[in-house]
Parts: C-alpha cells; sequence; structure tokens
C-alpha cells in the first residue's frame, strides 16, 4: 500500500477544487472574494512534523486488517469515489496523502523511525508484500556489469550443463555463455581433442564440438541411438586377429584368409590369399599390411591395391606375433626366436636367438625389442647389436601377454602374476596379484593398467604404485574368460568367451551396460576380438560348435539425435545451426 500512495501522491496530486470543505483549515478563507470562487490554497506553515503527528498519521492510514476506517461524508463524496476507483486504494486515501506529505518533510531520523512504527504495525501479508516491492531495488546482474574477462572467469566455474541453462537468461547472458574460450575450456576439462570437429574453415566450433562429443557419449552409454551393421565371413572359422582404420577394417582367421571391409558399405572389398595355413597375427601400418600365418611365413600386403608385396621366409614353425614400427616389423615364432624384416625391402635384418621356448609375444617401440616366452622369461633386445640387455627372471610359469610404454614393461603369466619392470635397469618394481588364471591380455595408457583374465575377473591397476584401483565384478561380471579388452579415459570395453561385450566406469568400476549378448552366449557363442575408435565399435564373434554364425559387428554411435541432444541439455540446439549459418553467409559476404 505504501508504495502505491507514493506513486499516488506523485501522478495524481490533488487540485484544489478536489479538496473538501472539510479540509478547509489548510487553506486561507480571506483569500476568497466569494462562496462560489475555487478555495486558493493557504501557503504551508514551515513547521516541522513531530514524531507523535506522524505515529497518530499512521495510526489513521494503516489501521489492521479486520478494523473498519471510519469514513466521512462531504460534499465530494462522488469525487473522492471516483478517484478511489481510478487509483484502486480504500477510502481513507487523502488521510495517507497527507501522511506522506508529512513523511516527506520528515528528517532522516525521523524517516527511519516512522518505517519502524510501520513495520511493527503490519501483518505478514502486509509485510511479505513490503518485501517484494523493495526486493527488486537491490538485484543487480552483476556478471553484465563485470568486465567480459571477469564474467568468463565466473561463468567458466559452472558444470556445462548450468552454462546452458544461464543462456537461456536473456541476451547479454546468452553471448557472454557462447562466448568460444568457455567452451573450449570445457573441452579441455574433459579431454576432447581440439581435431575432432572443424568446419570448412578449420575454425573449430567448440561449442558444438562440445554438444556432440556429449551426445556421442550419451550415446555410448545408454545405447538408444546408433547404427550397427553385420558383416558376414570366413564361414564358420575363427577370426583370429583384426585390425581397424579408418574406414576399413582387416580380419585374420585361421581359414588363411584376410579379409578387408568397408565400414560405409558393410561389403567385403577384397579377400587376401596365398597363405597355406592360418592366420593367427597381423599388424597395419600406412597401407602396408603384415600377416604371420601356421605356414611359418609372413605376408606383406598392400591392402589398397590387394596385392602380396613380399613372403618373408625364416621361421621354422608358425609365426606367433608380430610387431610394427617405421616400416620395421619383427616376429616371433614358435621356433623360440625373433627376427627383424625390412618391409620395403622384405630383408631380414637381424636374428634374436636367446629364448629356450615358443615365443608367444613381442613389443618393438624402434629402439628395443621386448618378448616373452613361454620360457617364462621376458627379455628386452637391442635389435642393432642382436644383443639381449636384460633377461627378466621371476615368473614361473609361461608369460602370455605384454605391454611395453618405452620406459615400463608389463608381462602377464600363466602363473597369475603381473610384473611391472623398469626397462633400462631390467628391476621388477611390482608384482601384482588378485587374478586367479591365465591373464590374456592387458592394455597400458599413461601409468594404468587394465588386464583380462581367464578367470573371467577384469583389473584395473596403477602401476606406479602398484595397486589395485578397481575390479570389475559384480552380478553383472562376465560368466567366462575375458578374451579381450580396450579402453579410455572413460570407459572399458571387455569381451569374453560367454558372448558378451561389457561396458564399465573406468573411475568407478560399475557396470553400464551390455553391448553385445549374443543369443548363443553360455552355449558356444563367442566374442574373439573388438576393436574401437572414438564413435564406433567392431566385434568379431563366432562359435567353435556352430551355434553362432562368424561375422563382424559394427556399432556406429555418432548419430545425431537434436531431441536426445535437447533432453540431456536445456537448450535450443538449433541456436548453433542458426549460428553457423550467419557466419557462413558473413564469410561469403
Amino acid at each position: 500500500r505504501i508504495q502505491i500512495l507514493f506513486e499516488v501522491n506523485v501522478v495524481m496530486k490533488p487540485s484544489c477544487h478536489q479538496i473538501t470543505r472539510k479540509r478547509s483549515r489548510h487553506f486561507n478563507p480571506s483569500s476568497s472574494s466569494s462562496s462560489e470562487e475555487p478555495l486558493t490554497p493557504e501557503t504551508p506553515t514551515k513547521r516541522k512534523p513531530t514524531l507523535g503527528e506522524s505515529a497518530t498519521a499512521m495510526s489513521v492510514c494503516c489501521t489492521r486488517e479486520g478494523t473498519a476506517a471510519p469514513t466521512t461524508t462531504t460534499t465530494s463524496s462522488l469525487k473522492r469515489k471516483r478517484f478511489s476507483s481510478q487509483t484502486d486504494i480504500s477510502e481513507n486515501s487523502y488521510e495517507v496523502l497527507h501522511w506522506v506529505d508529512l513523511f516527506k518533510k520528515f528528517s532522516e531520523d525521523d524517516k527511519k523511525s516512522a518505517l519502524d512504527l510501520l513495520s511493527d504495525m503490519c501483518n505478514t501479508n502486509q509485510a511479505r508484500y513490503i518485501l517484494k516491492k523493495i526486493e527488486p531495488r537491490f538485484q543487480r546482474d552483476f556478471i553484465t556489469l563485470l568486465p567480459k574477462e571477469l564474467a568468463l572467469s565466473i561463468l567458466k566455474l559452472l558444470d556445462p550443463s548450468d552454462l546452458l541453462n544461464a543462456a537461456c537468461t536473456c541476451k547479454p547472458w546468452r553471448v557472454l555463455c557462447n562466448d568460444p574460450l568457455l567452451w573450449k575450456d570445457k573441452c579441455r576439462q574433459y579431454d576432447i581433442p581440439s581435431h575432432y570437429f572443424t568446419n570448412d574453415n578449420n575454425i573449430i566450433n567448440w561449442k558444438k564440438l562440445f554438444l556432440t562429443r556429449q551426445e556421442l557419449d550419451t550415446n555410448w552409454r545408454t545405447g538408444k541411438n546408433f547404427i550397427k551393421k553385420e558383416l558376414k565371413g570366413h564361414d564358420d572359422h575363427v577370426i583370429t586377429c583384426l585390425q581397424f582404420h579408418g574406414d576399413m577394417i582387416i580380419s585374420g582367421s585361421d581359414d588363411s584368409t584376410l579379409k578387408v571391409w568397408s565400414v560405409s558399405s558393410g561389403e567385403c572389398t577384397m579377400a587376401l590369399t596365398g597363405h597355406t595355413g592360418g592366420v593367427w597375427c597381423s599388424q597395419f601400418e600406412d597401407n602396408i599390411l603384415c600377416s604371420g600365418s601356421t605356414d611359418r611365413t609372413i605376408r606383406v600386403w598392400d591392402v589398397s591395391s590387394g596385392h602380396c608385396l613380399y613372403t618373408l621366409y625364416g621361421h621354422s614353425s608358425t609365426v606367433r606375433c608380430l610387431s610394427i614400427f617405421n616400416k620395421v616389423v619383427v616376429s616371433g615364432s614358435r621356433d623360440a626366436t625373433l627376427r627383424v624384416w625390412d618391409v620395403r625391402t622384405g630383408e631380414c635384418k637381424h636374428v634374436l636367438i636367446g629364448h629356450m621356448a615358443a615365443v608367444r609375444c613381442v613389443k618393438y617401440d624402434g629402439v628395443r625389442v621386448v618378448s616373452g616366452a613361454y620360457d617364462c622369461l621376458v627379455k628386452v633386445w637391442d635389435p642393432a647389436t642382436e644383443t639381449c640387455l636384460h633377461s627378466l627372471t621371476g615368473h614361473t610359469n609361461r608369460v602370455y601377454s605384454l605391454q611395453f610404454d618405452g620406459s615400463h614393461i608389463v608381462s602377464g603369466s600363466l602363473d597369475t602374476t603381473i610384473r611391472v619392470w623398469d626397462a633400462v635397469s631390467g628391476q621388477c618394481l611390482h608384482v601384482l596379484s588378485g587374478h586367479r588364471s591365465l591373464t590374456s591380455g592387458m592394455e597400458l595408457k599413461d601409468n594404468i593398467l587394465v588386464s583380462g583374465n581367464a578367470d573371467s575377473f577384469v583389473k584395473i591397476w596403477d602401476i606406479n604404485t602398484g595397486s589395485c584401483l578397481q575390479t570389475l565384478s559384480g552380478a553383472s561380471k562376465h560368466q567366462s574368460a575375458v578374451t579381450c579388452l580396450l579402453f579410455n579415459k572413460t570407459y572399458v570395453l571387455t569381451s569374453s568367451d560367454d558372448g558378451t561385450v561389457k561396458l564399465w566406469d573406468i573411475t568407478t568400476g560399475e557396470f553400464i551396460r551390455d553391448i553385445v549378448k549374443l543369443e548363443s552366449g553360455g552355449s558356444g557363442g563367442v566374442v574373439w576380438r573388438i576393436e574401437q575408435d572414438k564413435t564406433r565399435l567392431v566385434c568379431a564373434v563366432g562359435s567353435r560348435n556352430g551355434t553362432e554364425e562368424t561375422k563382424l559387428i559394427v556399432f556406429d554411435f555418432n548419430v545425431t539425435n537434436k531431441k536426445a541432444l535437447t533432453d540431456i541439455y536445456p537448450l535450443d540446439v538449433e541456436e548453433i545451426e542458426l549460428t553457423e549459418r550467419s557466419n557462413s553467409n558473413e564469410n561469403n559476404n
């Protein structure tokens, strides 16, 4: 009410002829020549009203709810009613206006005292109304008032979803919340590479990049939006090795062939034939494919033409493992030797002799060769001099898997342990215990090791401390041996003899979902190999008893769904497209 009365006093201050005869004490009667003429207001007395008078006026004007205010009938009652209907105030409006006039003349201290008295007389609803009227006076858009650099520093502390909500507040906030620097910072926080998305002018749209990657992440996690293809081949044989690069998939099988597939068309573009025994391993680099076979040879292929460039002879038994680096491939065989080949000339450059049993795994980084064998040893070689730098002893059974990042060597054995070695000194740094069977697969990135075992468990390790960070188990764990695994900074993907591919959260170790679950799982259906890039997953599946057809299953999760994106973030996603069209028009102009 007080706010309304202030506005009435300013906008609709009553004129002389609106003042009733009851208020004649405020006018000078001697200034009128006749009773019919309008009264002339007397010059106001400049006496300062007292707080007692203001309190009396307030007691008249601000009666509590439920107490009827006294009314006075005057000759101008009709005008007063009309005035009341226009301003929507009570019939004692003149008393209120009179008190407002008095209030204006108070000193600052008396005004505060008057307001104290007035607030004490208000009930809850009236106090709430006063608060509602006063609060907006103290609200400020501090983000818009700040310099842009400070505003962006504050906004970048928000989560992406909060940032998009803030963009819906008003235009100035929308401009700030769409700033490329903000979204570049978010992409950096979430480890989104800048080369993943650019426009035709190689200008990165950081916001679209972030939203696209978040949608992709949601598609992986929920499985609601994806494209699935099945590539059938190799009849009922086992797929022993798998390579995935760009639009090309290369599968090797114990049927003695390799097949090259196009992901986009889903067709087999060529079959590489020539081996006379099953293909057990393959490596790919710059359109050059090397394959090792039970026929004791290595073949070098040009996958762009399908021609076999060289057939490398030298091993006297099955070629079981390969590792390629910068046109040099190292092969390990069941004849207990390793050979170093130049794939550009087909020449055998070096032979590494020292193992006493079949070589099962090999890694080559361009400088050193690391090999694991059935003689329980891990050896580090200098291929240029054909000397063994270190013979790492400690395992008590066959070594089946290796990882080598230049400074650390990790070996997995049938003795159920995993050992971490210093590649320079050859010292054993940690013995990782916890598995109960053969460690069939491992992957090492940034000192984080993920190991899969024939005991059906998957473990995540920190090789710096030797501690187990997570064990991927529980009710949704694999029911048979783990055959293959992959991981990144967000997820772990695992495949198994139980016919499933499972997705796990690498941070919490929680099971997310089954990406593949074969109907024949548990009765012969197997997922042998998996490979992935940022948007796609390739699974090699089949069976050893004919219950599942041998094939490749390809999942593409890079499917744009505006509705799904809007559900994730409450933002008009068409704004991105409009912005791009606007920028494109500006560039064309």
